[in-house]
């Protein structure tokens, strides 16, 4: 009675057995899943920062990775110079420049 494993398994399996492409569903729902609240947003997010540095001008106030909060002075392709004091300017990457802050007579949002 030598029997192959292979012969067993074939026979173990219901005749009506779906296909195999099947068991990757859940795989692929879940890359959807991952992409659809993970990646897309921080992509958009990106995008719109990327943009508010494109856009950014002299006299914009804005705050900087380390914290700093100052005014725009001088605008190139790599670097903003920003006044954090009086007489105080400092050379940041643009790339730094975490948010450009609204000018205080504008509404919030909610409002």
């Amino acid at each position: 009675m030598q029997t192959s494993i292979l012969n067993q398994l074939a026979a173990a399996v219901p005749a009506g057995a779906p296909p195999a492409w099947i068991q990757y569903l859940p795989f692929v729902a879940m890359g959807l899943i991952f992409w659809f609240l993970i990646l897309r947003p921080q992509m958009k997010q990106q995008k719109e920062h990327k943009a508010k540095l494109g856009g950014l001008k002299k006299g914009d106030e804005v705050l900087t990775g380390g914290g700093f909060v100052g005014k725009v002075l001088k605008v190139d392709e790599n670097y903003a110079e920003v006044e954090i004091a009086q007489g105080v300017k400092v050379k940041a990457l643009k790339s730094t420049i975490v948010d450009v802050i609204p000018p205080a007579g504008s509404k919030p949002a909610n409002d």
